[in-house]
């Protein structure tokens, strides 16, 4: 398996929204997501800070 990209929340906020995720809520620098199909997963946005390989490897996890 190729090493995961270094991405900052919002980025990794607009690829979840192309795979048909919508942000149902915000609180506080987490933005909720949730799927038409039940999937969710939170994903931290601060400011222009790069999420952590093992929190994008988490949250691309919980989205299969």
């Amino acid at each position: 398996m190729p090493p995961l990209p270094v991405l900052a929340g919002s980025r990794v906020v607009r690829a979840l929204e192309k795979a048909g995720f919508k942000v149902v809520r915000i609180r506080g620098s987490h933005r909720v997501l949730r799927h038409p199909d039940g999937r969710g997963t939170s994903v931290p946005v601060h400011g222009n800070q790069d999420v952590r390989v093992g929190t994008l490897r988490s949250i691309l996890r919980i989205d299969r």
